[in-house]
């Protein structure tokens, strides 16, 4: 089973960039997308598409147009949908989807970005405080979960092509990285880097600089599964060749 987390910052700028062409290719199975920046009844043709590819999909846009939001596309149609996670703010800004299947959960997550001044960054501080307790109750009820997204966050310094000059740039900062460390000592495996301890892995880019052409990046978007689904795991690649956003997508193939 091939499984695609991707922040495509913009679901209609991704689609000019052939998207679709591009996702057909990957035959995944299952596909979380972050920042598509749009509410399904404003796009009829990409949903026509998309249901063309043989998926189901289920949106969680944010209340504010053109801003944040995720979606889930399955082949596989899930026995429950979960919008949201019931915190007034959270679900505004359109940050959390679940679909649950026979075996395990998916959740796509979009974790607020910090970068845009202090404000936003204590609200990041916020939303990870949340998500630990809300993690740690969900997995009470379901043991076999991955969350799959855009985290904003690098958790070690090869995880970021200058740690020293990023030391306190957001998604970098001491207690991100420390959040980071205790999500996953409390019982999760970062996905990618359970099969790849090399540097030099990252899913975002500046577009300023030509940073990508350079790989100056940052790793920020993981698969992040339950010790559960450990034995389950079979192989995650970056995709950087994938140009359709500033980030590019993640595979992670299960059993």
């Amino acid at each position: 089973m091939k499984i695609i987390s991707y922040n495509v910052n913009g679901i209609r700028a991704a689609s000019t960039k052939n998207f679709f062409g591009w996702l057909q290719a990957t035959d995944a199975d299952m596909v979380c997308l972050q920042e598509v920046k749009a509410l399904p009844s404003q796009i009829p043709e990409i949903i026509a598409l998309i249901e063309q590819l043989g998926y189901h999909h289920y949106w969680f846009p944010a209340e504010k147009k053109g801003y944040s939001g995720v979606a889930i596309l399955t082949r596989i149609k899930p026995n429950h949908i979960e919008f949201g996670c019931s915190e007034e703010w959270i679900d505004k800004e359109g940050r959390i989807l679940r679909a649950d299947f026979n075996d395990f959960s998916l959740m796509s997550l979009y974790m607020p970005s910090g970068s845009s001044g202090d404000e936003r960054q204590v609200k990041k501080y916020e939303f990870m405080r949340f998500f630990d307790e809300y993690i740690g109750e969900l997995r009470k009820e379901i043991p076999n979960l991955i969350v799959s997204g855009d985290y904003n966050i690098c958790h070690t310094s090869i995880d970021i092509h200058n740690p020293k000059s990023n030391a306190n740039s957001s998604g970098f900062l001491p207690e991100e990285r420390e959040w980071m460390q205790l999500f996953l000592d409390n019982g999760f495996i970062d996905t990618f880097r359970h099969f790849n301890k090399d540097p030099h892995h990252y899913t975002w880019w500046s577009y300023r600089a030509g940073s990508r052409g350079k790989n100056l990046g940052w790793r920020i978007d993981y698969h992040l599964a339950t010790k559960p689904m450990e034995n389950r795991l079979k192989n995650v690649r970056i995709l950087p060749d994938a140009i359709h956003s500033d980030h590019c997508p993640v595979l992670l193939e299960i059993d």
